[in-house]
């Protein structure tokens, strides 16, 4: 494999290449070693409020845990955009952030998130975080969504079916991606489907089609009735779901390791308030996607505490091979290129080929044969630039923000 600057030129055979091509170039003996692409996190939160020592911290923790790209799934632009930018221009330590502005009905706008992430202006009015009813100039409201420079809209909550469809079709004709919550409350999920977005997040909520009457609210906490889906992973109405977004080529940001974890620790701490689904049920729903054929991504939502030496989303790879039961390899598709596929960066990155960037990870066993062989990483390569395993600084408990 021959790296010019940030980009991958050529790949071939040991032998094969021109001499004329490689003529100058530094060897990089990789003999019993695997190579394999960057992993893509694909449902981070990074400035909700702002706390760019944290995030920095973060997302150092990541590039050295092989994740050469994330999707910032909605949070204070301001502080997003300047952390892509430092990321770009190699200032800091970090994956690639490809981001999204919210567009969300007006009753999620009284949420104490929004404040935080929107300071300085009133709830609803910010270009990234922007209030939606009926009478919203939809066309007007897109482009102050890409005055952010954000890759997508993230559709969020309290809209109607209407008001989802137009708002996708509208980001789509200004070529914008959409990503949307599975369920858009009170908008099922089988209407967010339809409306064509490009992912959806979070399995759990698609649990939400089988409930005979649909919360009315975002804020109404209501898990879903469990009972009424099917024991097994085959339920009848989810099936129609997935055929609907494999028709699409809807991607699936399953974040299912995040409903698993904080299952366990609503188990140990009983009075703790539940959450939509249980770990149990939201495994189920993401087998039955993956036996259907829809994209999963790897998404965590989440940050895990400052004793976690590796990113989040080993979880969630871990999760797919081990509870969901994917092949190791499969997981790594989910991992790789379809992330790519979600961030709309396909063409750059998820795949190890001649033309795209340079990013990769170089592990000493095959995680083909083990997922977990992921944490035998000796070096992480994104754009070009080495990253070495044994220079990762553990981060520090100031660095994460944590409180005593």
């Amino acid at each position: 494999m021959l790296v010019r600057g940030e980009r991958i030129v050529a790949i071939g055979a040991h032998g094969t290449l021109p001499t004329s091509v490689i003529a100058g170039a530094r060897h990089v003996d990789l003999e019993g070693r695997f190579i394999m692409p960057g992993l893509i996190d694909s449902h981070v939160h990074m400035a909700t409020p702002p706390e760019p020592t944290k995030a920095k911290a973060v997302l150092r923790r990541s590039l050295f845990g092989g994740v050469t790209a994330v999707r910032d799934m909605a949070d204070d632009l301001r502080s997003v955009a300047e952390l892509a930018r430092e990321s770009r221009m190699a200032e800091i330590t970090a994956p690639d952030i490809y981001y999204a502005a919210i567009m969300a009905g007006r009753p999620f706008f009284g949420d104490p998130r929004v404040g935080a992430a929107s300071r300085g202006f009133t709830a609803g009015t910010a270009p990234w975080m922007q209030a939606i009813d009926e009478k919203t100039d939809l066309a007007e409201a897109v482009t102050l969504a890409r005055g952010t420079s954000a890759t997508a809209l993230k559709i969020y909550a309290d809209l109607s079916p209407s008001l989802v469809k137009a708002i996708t079709r509208e980001a789509h004709r200004q070529h914008m991606l959409v990503w949307a919550h599975s369920a858009v409350f009170p908008s099922r999920p089988a209407a967010v489907i339809a409306a064509g977005p490009d992912s959806v997040s979070h399995v759990c909520y698609l649990a939400y089609q089988v409930e005979p009457v649909m919360l009315a609210s975002y804020e109404d906490r209501t898990p879903v009735h469990e009972q009424l889906l099917s024991a097994g992973d085959d339920d009848p109405v989810i099936a129609r779901l997935y055929a609907d977004m494999l028709r699409r080529g809807t991607i699936l940001d399953a974040t299912g390791s995040l409903f698993v974890k904080f299952e366990a620790k609503r188990r140990a701490a009983p009075k703790a308030k539940p959450l939509r689904c249980t770990g149990d049920a939201v495994t189920r729903l993401t087998r039955q996607a993956w036996k259907a054929g829809v994209p999963i991504s790897t998404g965590t939502d989440y940050v895990g505490g400052v004793e976690n030496l590796w990113p989040d989303v080993h979880d969630e790879l871990f999760f797919l091979a081990r509870d969901v039961g994917m092949p190791a390899l499969e997981v790594i598709h989910s991992a790789t290129l379809v992330g790519a596929q979600a961030a709309g960066q396909s063409k750059d990155m998820g795949s190890i080929e001649a033309g795209k960037l340079a990013n990769f990870i170089i592990l000493t066993a095959d995680p083909t044969a083990d997922i977990g062989n992921i944490q035998t990483m000796e070096t992480v390569v994104k754009r070009g630039v080495s990253y070495a395993r044994t220079d990762y600084r553990p981060v520090t408990s100031a660095e994460m923000g944590d409180r005593d």
